[in-house]
This record gives C-alpha cells, structure tokens and sequence, in this order.
C-alpha cells in the first residue's frame, strides 16, 4: 500500500490505493480472458475488439465487464493516414489510468468523448468498444479522483453505410500534423507539491516526446493554473492549450493519449519505465532550460576558487509548521558562514522569479511543506535540508522530498525535531499520547490535523547550528 501525507487541501484525508476487481460478460466464450484482480490491460486493435464499460461506485469498487468478438485477419486501415486504427488502455498503473490510440482520432470536448474510428473497409464491425477514464494521476485516491471528468473512448465502425450503433461525428478542425494529450488539471494543483509531482511532471513524461508538436487538451480547466505554468506549457507544446470542457470543435488528429504517465513515488522518473528514458535529472535540466537559469552546478570545494561564500535559501511557512525564531535561526546561519536568503510566502508566489533565487543558492532548508517543492530549481549537487515536524513523522516525509532528492542529483539531510522544538508542548501535556504514543493519533486519522496543520516549531539554536555546521563543512571542504 502507498502512503503520503502530502494530501490534498480538499480532501481532508487520505485514502489508500484500491484494486479494480475484473470479471467476464462473456461467459464460456471469453473464459480464458479473465484477468488479474490487480492487473486490466485492454487492446483494442483489428483482430481484438472487447467491449469495455465501467460503473464508477468509488475507485476501489470499479466494476469491468470485457467481451471477446474473433474476427478475420483482414487489416484495419484508418480514415485518416491509411495506417490502422488501434487504441490500447493501460489500467494496471497505480498512479493513473491511460488510454494510447492512433489513425483516426476524433475528440469532441464538450461531451468528453474520443472517437477512434474504424476504416470503411473494414465494415464487419462488432458493437462499440467503450472505456472510461479519469485523466488524472492519483486514482488511489477516492475523493480527488470523485472532482476529475470521466473521458469517455469509443472504439466505433466507420460511419453508414457499413457501419452501425454509435456514429463518429465529423471533423471541424484537422491536426494531421500532431498528436494530442488529453489531462485534467482539476485535482491537487494548487499546491506546488502536487501541481509538480501530479501533473507537471507526469506531462513531462508523456509529452516531452513530441518535441512540442502535441496539442495539450486540458479538462477541468483551471485558468490559474495554466497561468502559472505556461512558460512549461509552452515548452512542451507550440500550440495553444485548449479548455476541453468547453470546446465545440471535433479536432481530429493522427494519435492521441488520454492521462499522463505516472511513475511510482512522489517527484519521481524511472527511467526503466521511461520510453525515453528520462530521469529527474533531466527534469531539471528542462526546467533550467524553460526558466533560463544559469548554474547547473552548486558551490564546491573542488572547484575553481569562488569569492563569495555558500549560499542558503531559507523557506519559510506561516500558519502552521512555522519557524517561532526564525530571525534568531537566520542569524545563526550567517555565522557559520552562510550567505542567507529568508523566503516568506510572498517571495515563492512568482514562480520564475523564485526559481532564479533557488538556483542561485547552494542549500535549501524548510520545515516540511509543499516549499520545499522548489528544490527542483536547485543546482545540481545542492543540499536540501528538510526539517521533520513532532509527532512520527519521519517516513512519511522522507517518502515525499526525501526519497525524491535522491534522483535529482541533490544531497539530503534530515532534522527531525524534538518535544522540546515543538509547540505541541504548550498545547499538549507530556503524559498525552501526542508525545508517549504519535503513531496512536495516526490511527485515528488525527495526524494532519494534529502534526501539520496544529504545530509550529521553536528549533533548539544550538542543536541546529551543529546540524547545520556539518552541512557547511560537506560543502566547503568537500
């Protein structure tokens, strides 16, 4: 089972992964196509054409219902670009649910639909193959994936006069020349943890590929959120995005793929699941690229003499997991020999700007929070210091920017705060199982609201400066 505490705001809780649980409709016909509880990968393609559909009660409770119609080994050929029409839905991933399809494409947004068209030729055509898809990455969890539109695809028989059931309408605008990618931006965005780590770079993954020739369809379109991340956007695409839910136009295109590809973790690329083999290095290298930021290298000893000292940006919260002594934590930087940058809330809201000042820095510390998300502007070979809050919170965030830092080509270290650095302490009595047993407030699903959003930290200046004095010496004596 995966867990994160990095939730989203709306949800209030989070939910473990369910499994789908697949069964048959065809009876003895389709017996030996019964699948894997835990695995559902549907080929639609020209000698294999199920029918699929999905009735939605809750992710953990997806009910599917396959049926298997033989057919001859006459070649399938497109309506569009004479190849064949082929559509293939990858189920099984954890993350998020993808469909791929090529030949002739059609997508009508406003109904949500995607039309993959059989050739004319080809008219002994079974009844219509349907799946449906929620194109976002975090299906595990129940609430999230409850606001993110279904995305209905349609494998259908080329319209009359050979084909029958549901017809494909006509195309009113053509994209021969790109595919499209089909997500949702209607999830977890707003937090710049899940805006990186659900969306941008799962697209990334998907779309980086094209070499911008893709078309970005966006359901549940935010308008802030494309905003705000636009200079990536444009990057990845060299045509406008488009606001799937309320566009009239049939767009017609070569190829086409419903949800981002997702890989296992927070922040995270496995390049052996890459088609490409991308990396989160990499990542970095592209966001580098997009925001023109000049040092792919952190301060190092071993490098040529560097008149200034190291640099250490300092990312501040308010409202909770604050820092009580900040001014007091700032100044004992400075005397170990750290050129200091404070980050408040209102320096972090322009993206580009602040990925300037992260870059320019050699070391970045944080209590932990989705701040520490920017760590992903850091040059390589730079340190983030994470400061873990009260209450057995140690796994959970090494499992959000912990574990991440490690394909990022970054260094990692932990400050795990003590009862005494916590303000729970003015809240709580010693005796209270908030300090003799936290992981009993896990259990009962108080954690969120007790050891994120109900503690801020005093750090103990003494204990911290020696922390931090290891992390000087790692940088300037190599």
């Amino acid at each position: 089972m995966m867990m994160s505490w990095s939730w989203c705001k709306t949800t209030g809780r989070h939910e473990a992964e369910g499994t789908k649980k697949g069964s048959s409709s065809a009876g003895r016909v389709a017996a030996w196509l019964l699948l894997s509880p835990l695995l559902v990968l549907v080929v639609l393609k020209t000698d294999f054409l199920p029918t699929v559909s999905r009735t939605d009660t809750g992710l953990g409770n997806a009910k599917w219902q396959q049926q298997h119609y033989p057919h001859g080994p006459e070649a399938v050929k497109a309506d569009m670009g004479g190849s064949a029409s082929r559509l293939t839905c990858n189920l099984s991933n954890r993350h998020s649910d993808t469909c791929t399809m090529e030949g002739d494409v059609r997508i009508h947004g406003r109904s949500a639909t995607v039309y993959v068209v059989a050739a004319a030729s080809n008219h002994r055509r079974p009844e219509n193959s349907t799946v449906t898809v929620r194109p976002y990455t975090r299906k595990w969890e129940q609430e999230t994936m409850a606001r993110i539109r279904e995305v209905t695809v349609r494998y259908t028989p080329p319209p009359a006069p050979f084909g029958s059931g549901v017809i494909p309408p006509r195309c009113t605008a053509v994209h021969d020349g790109a595919p499209a990618v089909v997500f949702s931006t209607g999830g977890c965005g707003t937090n710049f943890f899940h805006a990186m780590s659900d969306l941008v770079v799962p697209l990334y993954i998907t779309a980086r590929e094209y070499g911008g020739r893709v078309h970005l369809l966006v359901t549940d379109y935010r308008p802030e959120w494309v905003a705000k991340f636009r200079p990536v956007l444009d990057a990845l695409s060299a045509h406008p995005v488009v606001d799937l839910d309320s566009d009239a136009a049939v767009r017609c295109f070569p190829a086409a793929r419903v949800g981002l590809e997702s890989h296992n973790g927070m922040l995270a690329i496995d390049p052996t699941l890459s088609r490409h083999g991308y990396t989160m290095v990499g990542f970095r290298d592209f966001l580098r690229s997009v925001f023109s930021l000049p040092r792919p290298w952190a301060w190092s000893s071993s490098r040529p003499v560097i008149s200034r000292p190291p640099r250490l940006v300092m990312v501040l919260r308010r409202h909770s997991r604050a820092l009580t002594n900040e001014a007091d934590t700032v100044a004992a930087m400075e005397d170990l020999g750290f050129d200091v940058v404070p980050a408040r809330p209102e320096d972090v809201a322009d993206m580009g700007r602040f990925a300037r000042v992260v870059n320019s820095c050699d070391v970045m510390v944080g209590v932990h929070g989705a701040g520490l998300t920017n760590m992903v502007f850091l040059p390589h070979n730079a340190t983030v210091v994470q400061i873990v809050p009260w209450g057995d919170m140690k796994w959970a965030c090494w499992y959000d920017f912990g574990e991440p830092v490690q394909g990022m080509g970054l260094r990692y270290v932990e400050y795990e705060v003590t009862a005494e650095e916590t303000t729970l302490k003015e809240k709580y009595a010693r005796d209270h199982p908030v300090f003799t047993d936290p992981q009993s407030i896990h259990r009962q699903g108080k954690a969120w609201a007790t050891f994120l959003d109900g503690q801020n930290v005093t750090l103990d200046i003494d204990r911290f400066k020696a922390a931090m004095q290891q992390v000087f010496q790692s940088i300037t004596t190599g």
